[in-house]
Order: C-alpha cells, then structure tokens, then sequence
C-alpha cells in the first residue's frame, strides 16, 4: 500500500492492483485503496466510483496524469498523508508549495495533518487561514452593511474607516476637518482594527474581497481627524483649522463591473454645427468677411445642448442655413 515509484517493489507485500500517476515527469505505483482510504479528498473521489462509471480516464498507456504545477517532491509528501494520516515536510520543500497542493487536492492542511521543522513557514500559512476565516465573518458582520449604505445612497464605490472602540471624534461644526472625511463610512471595531495592523492580514482581505467580486481594492493605513487642536488666523480673515489625527486602517473599493469607464451617460464635448450666439453673423450671413469668412466652432456639453431652445423658438433672422 506504500507509494512506490514505477521499477520498484516491496518484497513481502501482497500483490494488489496498482495504478501509475504520473506527477511532474515521475511516475507512482500506488494501490488504488489507498486514496479511496480517504473519500473527500480529489484523489479518493478519482478512484473511487467514479473510476467505476469512465468519469476518470487513464492516457494511452493506461496511466493517470495529475495536472501541471505539483511537484513529485510534493507528491511524495503527500502520499505520506495517504499511508500513515500525516505529512512530514522534509527541509527543502516549500510548505507554501505543500498548502496550494492539498487545496487542489482537498487534503486537509492543520497543524494535526502536517509536521515540519520549519515552524514559521507552517505558522504563516495556519495564520492565513485563521485570518480568512476571521475577516469572512468581519465581511458579513461590518462591512457589507457599509457597503449597502454606500449603494442605497446612490455611490459607486465605499470609503471605510475603522476606528478603535474607544476613539472619541468630536469635530467642531463650524471648522470641520479640510479632506472630506465626512463622506466615509466609519467602524468602530477595536477587533477589525487589530486585524489590519497586519500586512499579511491585509493581503489576506484583499484576496476575498477581490473573490467576491469587488473592485479597486485598496487596503492600507491613514491619518483621520478625531478633534480640533486649534484655529489658526491667516492674514484677509481666512482661518486654518488644526486637527489632531490618528493612524487608522481603511478600505477602499468599488463594485462596478467594468473598470475604467462608466456604463452610463457620458456628457463629453462635441463640436456644434449651429451658431450659439444669435448676435454674431452667421457662417451663411452677410457679416462672415468680419472672421475672414470662416466662424470657428465653440465646444459645446451636450448637458448645455439638452437645455437649448427648440428650432421652432428660435428667431427667424438666426436660421440663415444654407
């Protein structure tokens, strides 16, 4: 029942059927019950029944390739998971490698499943998952519901501020703060707060939110104002405003389909071909020799051409057109 590469026997053993896969060039000689041992992983369901009904097919050779990007190295480790319930990663082999394999192969990556010497490699990826599972609650719980508000209001798109819960924002009403916070939605989350203050935590964010769909993404750090520290007096009267700010994680995105242009109407300028001022000389009138015969033909909105008067209310000395 070992995973054995193809030439190689194991005196002693009882002869069972065996299959080839082939892994990265290499190939593996490997009882079939061994993965159907464990029936929720991709290879269990592969020899399983559905090997039974053809849904599994061998190449010419009669041998089965696993799709490009698994090492053998990799392969290897992972046959250990199938013989004994756990693989040891030996020194050399990436855990990060390891972990996109079992996610490809739906094996179970923890730290019951998996032992290497490299600790802060496997903590890193055991921190991302942890992560993930923490900020899909945070999504749901805080952030979709800012989301909603922005969308309802009409935005396309969502500022979001996280504050610590024991912020306190007093803004002074007649001298609020200079950069439009006022237009973001805030979350007083202390948890939130906590899980952004790591860059890893942020990558991890960044990546389920740009799974479901979201764009724009922007993750990071900023200063936002909590109170006013003083009034400065500039001289002509105007005043300046000083506030007192805090770095506080943000986020930044946008849930349109389509990035870089809109999908709706665009008021872009176009060049008339009547004349806009009904007091000048016309191209077809008798005062053109006062532009060298030529009129030259102004940018016009077309939001300003939407609210010009109708043809039938225009004078008539102004439809000279030839």
């Amino acid at each position: 029942m070992s995973g054995l590469k193809e030439g190689r026997t194991d005196p002693g053993t009882v002869h069972r059927e065996r299959v080839t896969l082939v892994v990265d060039g290499s190939h593996f000689a490997v009882d079939p019950a061994t993965f159907t041992a464990h029936p929720n992983t991709m290879l269990g369901r592969m020899f399983g029944p559905a090997r039974q009904h053809n849904f599994t097919r061998p190449n010419g050779k009669g041998e089965y390739e696993l799709t490009e990007g698994i090492s053998a190295s990799i392969f290897q480790v992972i046959l250990n998971f199938y013989q004994t319930g756990v693989m040891r990663c030996p020194d050399g082999v990436s855990v990060s490698e390891l972990r996109e394999a079992c996610d490809y192969l739906c094996i179970n990556f923890s730290a019951s499943t998996v032992k290497c010497r490299d600790l802060s490699a496997l903590l890193h990826e055991l921190s991302n998952d942890g992560a993930r599972r923490q900020f899909e609650g945070f999504l749901e719980e805080l952030v979709v519901p800012a989301m909603v508000s922005c969308a309802q209001g009409g935005e396309r798109e969502c500022h979001i501020v996280v504050l610590a819960d024991d912020d306190i924002v007093d803004w002074d009403e007649e001298h609020p703060p200079p950069m439009g916070e006022e237009y973001s939605q805030i979350l007083y989350s202390s948890k939130l707060y906590r899980f952004f203050k790591y860059i890893e935590n942020r990558d991890v964010a960044k990546t389920l939110l740009k799974e479901r769909g979201l764009k724009n993404i922007r993750i990071g750090i900023e200063g936002y104002p909590t109170y006013k520290e003083k009034v400065k007096r500039r001289p002509g009267g105007r005043s300046e405003v000083i506030y007192n700010y805090v770095q506080r994680p943000f986020i930044q995105l946008s849930w349109e389909k389509e990035e870089g242009k809109s999908r709706h109407v665009d008021f872009q300028c176009v060049r008339s071909k009547s004349v806009p001022n009904l007091a000048v000389p016309g191209e077809g009138g008798g005062g053109g020799a006062a532009w060298g015969g030529t009129m030259p033909s102004p940018q016009v909105d077309e939001l300003d051409r939407l609210n010009w008067p109708a043809p039938s209310q225009l004078p008539q000395t102004a439809t000279n057109e030839s």
